[in-house]
Formats: C-alpha cells, sequence, structure tokens
C-alpha cells in the first residue's frame, strides 16, 4: 500500500482535477492550497504519509520553484512531480536543477500523469528498499569505500585520513549533494571510534524552537508537550561521532550553549538542574560560507574558530568529472540487487552524456538519475533515452576521446580536435561539419554572430547573470564564487544599470 499523493495547487478547481485522477487509479490524496501548506505538511508529522508530490509551479507567495528549494534545504527527498501551464524547456530545465523527478504540462490528462506517479512510486520503492539493504548489512565505511579517481578527492581522503587519528573537531565543507556525511562517516569508520555510535543531526530541519531539547535534551515538564525525559543528540552520541549537518542554520542562542557543549565537554539539558558530561568526537557541514555569516553577524566568531580547527573542502561533482563513471557503477550495482532482476549495463553515448552534464545537485541527484533510469529501463542497457531530464539539457555533445577544442558560438558549440587554422571555425558549422546543440545552463558564447570575440565586458555581465540564477541571488555567495568583494559586486550591477534588490538573472534581463 503507498502513501499519500500530496497535491499543491492554488486554483481549487486545479486541484479537484488532479484529486479526482489521482482517485481513479487508486491512490489517496492530500491537498494543500499553497506552497506554504505544503511544505509544512511534508516537514510535519503526516510527511511519512506522503510518497509523491504533485506542485504547481506557478503559486503567489512561495511558488514551486521555492518550495523545491525548501525541500532540498531540509533534505526531504519525496519524489516532486511539477505541473506547469508554460511547457518552455528553460522552465522545465530549472525545476529539474532544483529537484523535481518528472514534470507534465497543464491540462495534463490523467494516463500521463499516473504515469508519471506511477514511475516516481516505483524509484521510491527501489530507493527505500535500498536504504534498508545498507543498515542490513551494517558494513563500517571507511575511505576505501569511495568511489573515486580524481585528485581532488584523493586530498579529501588525505586529510581525511589524518583527522580520523585525533578527536579534534572538523568542519566538512562543500555544495549540497557533495557527500558531506559520506566523508564523515568515514572519518568514524577509520577511527578508534569505529565501533560507537554515529549520531547525525540536520540542524536545517529541526524548527528553532526545538533545536536546543533535540541536541542538549530535556527534561520532563520542562516545557509544554515535554510528557517524557529525552536525552538529546549529544549524550546519544557519548564515546561516538555526533555529525551536526548543516551547522549553518543554528540559531544564535543555541550557537552559544553549543560552544559551552564543544568547549567544557558538557551539556546542560533544558529544565536539569545539573550538567551532563559527554566524550564525542564533533563533526559539522555546512554548504554556506561560514566566514561570511560572521562577517554578517549571523554566526558566533568564537564558535567559528573553535569548529573550524581542520577544515576539508569537499569539490563539487562538475569539478571532478573523472569520477563520474565510477559513481554509475556504483549505484547501479546497489540498485540490482533490489529493483530490476537483471544485471544492467550503460551506452558510452549514455555514460558520455552524464559526464557532459554540470550536475547542480551533485552525487546525490546523480544517484537519483541512476535509481530511476535502471528502474524505468525496459532493456538492459541504459541509453541516453533513459535520461531524458539530462539529455534535454546537453543534447548533442560529442565527446572525443582526442583532445580537443570547444569553442561556443550563438547557439551552437563546435567541438573539435585539431582544427585547421585555414578553415574559419564559424565556416565549419555552417556546413554541418561540426554537432550542434543549444546552449546549455553553465555555458557562456565566446563569440558574437559574426563569428567575432565578444568583449570581456559582454561575457563579464553574462557570468554575473549566470552566478546570480545559480546561486539563487545569494549575493554573498555570488561574490564568493566570482571572486570578488561584496562591494565590487554591487558597484559592477550599477554600472550595468542591474537592479541589486531584483537579485535573480531572469528578472535582470532586458
Amino acid at each position: 500500500m503507498t502513501g499519500s499523493i500530496l497535491i499543491v495547487d492554488d486554483d481549487p478547481v486545479q486541484r479537484r482535477l488532479v484529486e479526482a485522477a489521482v482517485g481513479r487509479f487508486g491512490h489517496s490524496a492530500l491537498t494543500a492550497e499553497n506552497g506554504e501548506t505544503g511544505l509544512a505538511v511534508m516537514d510535519g508529522p503526516d510527511a511519512r504519509e506522503v510518497s509523491v508530490v504533485v506542485l504547481d509551479l506557478a503559486m503567489p507567495g512561495m511558488d514551486g520553484i521555492a518550495v523545491l528549494q525548501a525541500m532540498r534545504e531540509r533534505d526531504i527527498r519525496i519524489p516532486v512531480i511539477v505541473q506547469t501551464a508554460q511547457g518552455g524547456i528553460e522552465t522545465v530545465v530549472k525545476a529539474m536543477r532544483h529537484g523535481a523527478f518528472d514534470f507534465v504540462v497543464k491540462p495534463a490528462s490523467p494516463e500521463r500523469l499516473n504515469a508519471a506517479i506511477t514511475s516516481a512510486l516505483k524509484v521510491e520503492e527501489v530507493e527505500v528498499a535500498v536504504k534498508r539493504s545498507s543498515r542490513r548489512l551494517g558494513q563500517t565505511l571507511t575511505f576505501k569505500d569511495l568511489a573515486t579517481r580524481s585528485s581532488s578527492m584523493e586530498r579529501v581522503i588525505r586529510l581525511g585520513q589524518k583527522a580520523a587519528a585525533s578527536s579534534i573537531p572538523i568542519l566538512i565543507e562543500g555544495e549540497s549533494g557533495v557527500g558531506k556525511e559520506m566523508v564523515a562517516r568515514a572519518i568514524q569508520g577509520s577511527s578508534d571510534r569505529r565501533t560507537k555510535p554515529f549520531v547525525t543531526v540536520n540542524c536545517g530541519a529541526i524548527p528553532d524552537n526545538l533545536v536546543e531539547s533535540i541536541l542538549f535534551g530535556h527534561e520532563k515538564g520542562s516545557f509544554t508537550g515535554a510528557t517524557e525525559k529525552h536525552t538529546g543528540k549529544f549524550v546519544e552520541a557519548h564515546t561516538g561521532t555526533l555529525f551536526l549537518d548543516e551547522i549553518g542554520d543554528l540559531p544564535l542562542d543555541v550557537q552559544v550553549k553549543l560552544l559551552r557543549a564543544v568547549q567544557e565537554g558538557e551539556v546542560d539539558p533544558v529544565g536539569a538542574r545539573s550538567t551532563v558530561k559527554v566524550d564525542i568526537r564533533l563533526i559539522s557541514a555546512t554548504h554556506r560560507d561560514l566566514l561570511q555569516q560572521v562577517k554578517d553577524s549571523r554566526f558566533r566568531e568564537d564558535l567559528f574558530y573553535r569548529l573550524n580547527v581542520f577544515p576539508i573542502l569537499v569539490p563539487p561533482l562538475r569539478h571532478r568529472k573523472e569520477d563520474v563513471p565510477f559513481l554509475v557503477r556504483h549505484f547501479m550495482d546497489k540498485v540490482s540487487p533490489v529493483g530490476p532482476r537483471r544485471r544492467l549495463s550503460i551506452s558510452d553515448a549514455a555514460l558520455a552524456m552524464l559526464q557532459a552534464y554540470d550536475w547542480p545537485g551533485n552525487i546525490r541527484q546523480l544517484e537519483n538519475a541512476i535509481y530511476r533510469a535502471s528502474v524505468l529501463a525496459e532493456g538492459e542497457v541504459l541509453t541516453p533515452e533513459e535520461f531524458p531530464q539530462i539529455r534535454a539539457q546537453v543534447e548533442g555533445t560529442v565527446v572525443l576521446e582526442a583532445p580537443s577544442v570547444v569553442l561556443e558560438l550563438p547557439g551552437e558549440v563546435a567541438i573539435e580536435p585539431e582544427r585547421s587554422p585555414e578553415r574559419p571555425i564559424a565556416a565549419e558549422v555552417a556546413s554541418n561539419r561540426l554537432p550542434r546543440i543549444e546552449p546549455r545552463f553553465g555555458t557562456l558564447t565566446a563569440l558574437d554572430e559574426r563569428g567575432n570575440v565578444r568583449s570581456l565586458a559582454e561575457v563579464e555581465l553574462e557570468m554575473i547573470r549566470l552566478a546570480i540564477d545559480h546561486y539563487n541571488g545569494q549575493m554573498s555567495e555570488v561574490a564568493r564564487r566570482l571572486g570578488i568583494g561584496r562591494s565590487t559586486l554591487y558597484r559592477k550591477l550599477k554600472e550595468y544599470g542591474i537592479d541589486p534588490e531584483t537579485g535573480r538573472a531572469e528578472k535582470m534581463a532586458s
């Protein structure tokens, strides 16, 4: 028996239509009239009842993209099927970049909607089975278990091995989905605490009013609703490792108590008369720029330096694409025992396409893509057709074994190994000797319509717009990634006539 289908749409007529279609195919339904209400359901006590979300993109207040962003930040992994009245590739790509499983264009036929829901349920079933299988194995993870061949990850492994030899606090930095928890588990599995508890806490997923109780515990009757004594995550992790994910989301008042716990090795449960001594290895992780948060007075400076004793930066997947083939095989092996009964392989074309993609959701997105393709594939070989959303963004990319030069023209990309300098690149494209593809997110055109190199000012403006869109208007992160100060960024925005308050690239385009 599957869980319910959560329908999030501000249009009551559309909600009823989708609810009727869902019921027609034997599913129960929950409804929410806006993004805030839908997110509350997914983040509340009824979250376990929800198996799939059907989400409208265009809603007042918190729209569909904002809901997807919030789900990603809170690590809510329910598959989402987005509905849009605008079926353009840009809209679809944006939704997929933010973690959507599939999309349907309004008005969607009941059959199309049911096919999308059925696929989502199949993939979710396999993911749950894989997790159960992993828990049953109960293996201790070490650095030998990390699937990598990249030099940047080898450096992460060397640092992690050194960190495992001591009990100093570790701060793991990196974008969402890069595998920060895997690195933390490998550190635990390579240390003398390998047989002790490993307790994880997602600080960004806990309501502010419960953070202190969950971390440090509380006594019975210490506040309304405290009907039982709770030991807290610090005590649960005693003698082992406590992994605080998204540490940058901790409220300032809780940061004070965390600093004391790190300094003194003791916690003060809510309502308790005495402190409790704890012996833990603390590993923190964040996708935020904590130093910038310190400058912005959103994170305590003294706590930052206490946590940042041994920093480890995990690179994004787009900076280590040589790892993609090994990760693909690893995830295909994981899904084989619980998914398709046949042994699957992947075509060279599909693998080349996966390596050409930028993976904004990093390893987590790649894992979900492989699970989906493996479950829904009808043959024994995964081809580009099994990755429709990825293919839509990198269609036509050609990967050559020989060293190649990549030049981009407006609307097309020319990829060639050893072009003769006497023959203009534009002429070769015009003669159809070279492959053409549509521009994809994460690329910049180098030449103008006449085949001349574009000015630095034009490229700079496009890069700034791309960065603002990629980091969702978080100007501190945009400045950091571009390698400039915030004041410089705002000055450039003013020079180009861009409103800094608007923030997002799509709103800036003239």
